[in-house]
């Protein structure tokens, strides 16, 4: 009972940082800059999955962990993605643009990519999924709290300015600590299926990367969108994928379906961090 009221809270602010750090102009973008903000909303929305489901053609997973595979990939980029970003001297801008816009479609897109996973990957026990109820409560713990956090910024910037620091450091922690927890409720799944599930992880973080920077090029963007676009779809949110996988199975303690999205959480830094060199030497 705990876990079903902080996970979402945690959740929640987590977004809610995401929100503190926008203002009106990001959503603006998406006129002003149309071309590299649709590019990379379609590249995160479609790409993403696609490279997931076609790994798992390769890699022999069991059914719950292939299924929580897609459901991260069905998430939006990480909040952490714009740090990244600026570190590897990419369009901090055309980031913060796609994460706050992929993140609120999320609550369209995720139940009904979740629903056809569930369906592919888990067949006869695939579980009953109310895509109301989860479209609802991902509008509750992911969209609210930006738009919350955006309207602070907007109409109180001198708080929102002496909260950015402790709030996104706080959230930080509640990130580390929601996937720590989904890897130590899930342990022995984990140390199981580590040799197979980390490969197929760290091969897609990678492949993701690289097809960010190789689809740029192919539109004639710019060096830094082609960064911005590339860490984009590298970079996931891990939580939000947890998150969805504890409202899918509906258990008391943190499913299964979680442990994809929580080695993720911490395998993507390890890869994104030295493909940031790269990254830079490619552009």
């Amino acid at each position: 009972m705990l876990l079903d009221v902080v996970l979402p809270l945690s959740l929640a602010f987590i977004m809610f940082s995401l929100g503190l750090g926008l203002n009106f102009a990001d959503f603006g973008r998406v006129l002003t800059l149309p071309k590299p903000v649709f590019a990379g909303i379609a590249l995160q929305v479609c790409l993403v999955p696609i490279v997931a489901y076609l790994l798992l053609q390769v890699f022999v997973l069991p059914p719950a962990l292939a299924f929580g595979v897609m459901i991260l990939a069905f998430c939006p980029g990480g909040v952490t993605s714009n740090i990244l970003t600026k570190l590897a001297g990419g369009n901090v801008a055309l980031s913060v643009t796609l994460t706050a816009v992929v993140s609120l479609l999320s609550v369209l897109t995720v139940p009904f990519l979740t629903v056809w996973a569930a369906q592919a990957f888990l067949g006869a026990d695939a579980p009953r999924i109310d895509v109301t109820s989860i479209a609802i409560a991902m509008f509750l713990i992911t969209a609210v709290p930006v738009i919350l956090g955006l309207l602070l910024r907007h109409f109180g910037p001198g708080l929102a300015a002496i909260l950015d620091r402790p709030v996104s450091i706080l959230a930080t922690v509640l990130f580390v600590i929601i996937v720590l927890a989904a890897l130590a409720t899930n342990w022995s799944l984990f140390v199981g299926n580590i040799a197979q599930l980390g490969p197929l992880l760290v091969i897609m973080n990678i492949l993701l990367l690289v097809a960010g920077v190789i689809a740029a090029r192919l539109l004639g963007l710019t060096g830094p969108d082609g960064i911005g676009i590339s860490i984009e779809l590298g970079v996931q949110n891990a939580s939000l994928g947890i998150t969805v996988a504890a409202l899918v199975a509906q258990t008391a303690s943190l499913s299964e379906y979680a442990v994809p999205a929580g080695v993720y959480g911490i395998t993507m830094y390890f890869v994104s961090l030295p493909m940031i060199y790269l990254l830079k030497r490619m552009f």
